[in-house]
């Protein structure tokens, strides 16, 4: 497999055609269409697909594709600590985190990372683990702050745990529900959650069902932090939120926590990485700084 035809191959699943992945290299279609020929015949196997749809992976293509991904991945970021050392500068680390974090962690986590680089950019999104774990096994991301349940991430990727999260049932300022205090109370309430593999909310149900308590009738799934939020503050849906995003002036203005109890045991947040790969250097200072914080809070 050479570089030219692995590139190819990604920027199809890049672009969603040949044409436009021809556009974006600056290839003629016939040329990008035999380096991927010579791609399947390296391989041994069809890669690509063409249907109504327009361009599918075949299995075989979409194994070869996260490794692709993965392997272009270490290979610029080898280009990128080579130019530096070689005296250039902008640094790109790549960084999922849990909402969170952003209360008081990321900024003066920030503001550190960027006296020691201050050419470095930084690119930050939130999201749950569904969308984190694909990321960070292609190498799109150099590592993730999230809640997790490490027997519940591949092999491929280390949990390293920074501290134990709380998480409480809540819902807006007046809600009806607010002298609640067994499980069996809320049972009727409508719940806004993410029901993302290991997510806190998936925790909560395996957990109620196995206590043998109320487990909610209706339960909105909903994939976005913000989102679940709002419904919150602007409806009667209750949530399973954490203790630290509640007691924040900010995000927990218009919520309040339910004293329902028993409570399910606290998950860990932690650092989550690729497992034998090496960070750049900028982006294991960042990873550095996030568990010093944690460590000293």
């Amino acid at each position: 497999m050479k570089n030219h035809q692995i590139r190819a191959f990604t920027q199809v699943a890049e672009s969603g055609s040949i044409r436009a992945a021809a556009r974006a290299l600056f290839l003629s279609q016939s040329a990008l269409t035999k380096s991927l020929r010579e791609l399947e015949e390296d391989v041994g196997a069809e890669l690509l697909m063409r249907s109504y749809k327009g361009i599918e992976f075949t299995p075989a293509g979409k194994i070869l594709l996260s490794h692709a991904r993965l392997s272009l991945s270490l290979l610029d970021k080898a280009r990128e600590e080579i130019q530096l050392i070689c005296g250039g500068s902008g640094a790109h680390v790549a960084v999922a985190a849990s909402p969170l974090i952003a209360i008081e962690a990321l900024p003066r986590i920030w503001k550190a990372f960027e006296q020691w680089a201050p050419d470095a950019q930084l690119a930050l999104s939130e999201g749950f683990l569904s969308s984190l774990v694909p990321a960070l096994l292609e190498g799109r991301l150099d590592f993730a702050v999230a809640i997790a349940d490490p027997s519940n991430l591949p092999y491929e990727l280390v949990f390293e745990p920074l501290i134990d999260v709380v998480a409480l049932p809540a819902g807006r300022q007046g809600h009806p529900l607010a002298g609640a205090r067994t499980w069996e109370d809320l049972k009727d309430a409508t719940w806004v959650m993410n029901f993302s593999p290991g997510s806190q909310s998936e925790t909560l149900v395996s957990w109620l069902r196995g206590q043998g308590l109320a487990v909610p009738r209706k339960m909105v799934n909903c994939a976005s932090p913000m989102l679940m939020g709002e419904l919150m503050r602007r409806t009667d849906m209750l949530g399973f939120c954490p203790e630290i995003l509640l007691n924040d002036t900010t995000y927990g203005a218009g919520l309040q926590r339910l004293h329902v109890g028993p409570l399910p045991p606290p998950m860990a947040l932690g650092l989550i990485q690729q497992r034998g790969v090496p960070l750049s250097s900028a982006a294991k200072q960042l990873a550095t700084l996030f568990i010093k914080y944690f460590r000293e809070a």
